[in-house]
C-alpha cells in the first residue's frame, strides 16, 4: 500500500512537471494589453514623419500649376514648380506645407498649401521590423493603429520551425530612455485565433521570432 501511494505521488509530480514545462514553452515576461482592449483613437502627438521614397501630393489653392505629385528622393529632398531641393525627410505634412508656403511667398501673396502623403515608406524610427523565423523578414512602414496581426500577415506568417509563443517585441521607451521587451504569443494568435494575443504596435518596434529547438 505504501509503495502504491508513493507511485501515485511520483506520477502526480511527473505530470505537474510536464504541465509546468508546457507553460514554460509559451510566452513569459511582461505582455502588452490586447489590441481589442486598447483605444484605437490616434493621439494628437503621433503625426507621420515623411521619409525617403514617400510619394506626396502638393496642393496650392488657386494656383494648381504650382502643385505637383512628387516622390521624396533618397537624399530627402523634393523639387516642385518654383522650388528646388526642398528638404522633406523628417518633417510632418504640416511642417513641409509651411516651408513650401514660405518659399512660395516670394512669388505669390498668402499662398495656401497642403501636403498629402499618398504612399509612405517611413523613416527608420517609424518602421516596424520583423526578424527571425518568418517567411519573409521585413521592415514595414508603421501606420496608425497597426497591430501584430497586420505585421504577421504582411510578412507571410511564421516559418515551419518558428517558436511563435517565444517571440519578443523590443520597444524604445521615450520616458525612461531605455529599451523594453514584451512577450508575444504569435502561435496563439495565428494558429488558434486568440484575439487576446493581438497587440497594438508602435513606430520603431522590433519583433524577434526565434526558431524552435525541437
Amino acid at each position: 500500500m505504501a509503495f502504491g501511494h508513493i507511485s501515485k505521488l511520483f506520477i502526480s509530480l511527473v505530470l505537474s512537471a510536464l504541465v509546468l514545462s508546457g507553460c514554460a514553452g509559451s510566452a513569459s515576461g511582461p505582455q502588452l494589453p490586447p489590441a481589442s482592449f486598447v483605444s484605437t483613437q490616434e493621439g494628437p502627438g503621433e503625426e507621420y514623419v515623411i521619409g525617403p521614397l514617400d510619394e506626396l501630393t502638393i496642393f496650392v489653392w488657386r494656383n494648381p500649376e504650382l502643385g505637383a505629385k512628387v516622390q521624396v528622393r533618397p537624399d530627402g529632398r523634393i523639387t516642385t514648380p518654383l522650388i528646388t531641393d526642398m528638404p522633406a525627410v523628417g518633417k510632418t505634412s504640416k511642417m513641409l506645407a509651411d516651408d513650401i508656403k514660405l518659399a512660395l511667398s516670394q512669388y505669390i501673396q498668402n499662398p495656401l498649401v497642403s501636403v498629402i502623403v499618398d504612399k509612405f515608406s517611413g523613416t527608420f524610427s517609424q518602421q516596424v521590423r520583423i526578424v527571425g523565423a518568418t517567411d519573409k523578414p521585413a521592415s514595414l512602414p508603421y501606420r496608425a493603429n497597426m497591430t501584430l496581426l497586420d505585421a504577421m500577415i504582411a510578412v507571410g506568417g511564421l516559418s515551419e520551425y518558428a517558436a511563435g509563443n517565444k517571440a519578443r517585441l523590443v520597444r524604445f521607451d521615450k520616458d525612461s530612455g531605455k529599451q523594453r521587451e514584451y512577450a508575444l504569443r504569435i502561435n496563439d494568435l495565428i494558429k488558434k485565433g486568440d484575439t487576446k494575443a493581438n497587440v497594438l504596435l508602435a513606430p520603431g518596434d522590433v519583433i524577434i521570432i526565434p526558431e524552435s529547438m525541437f
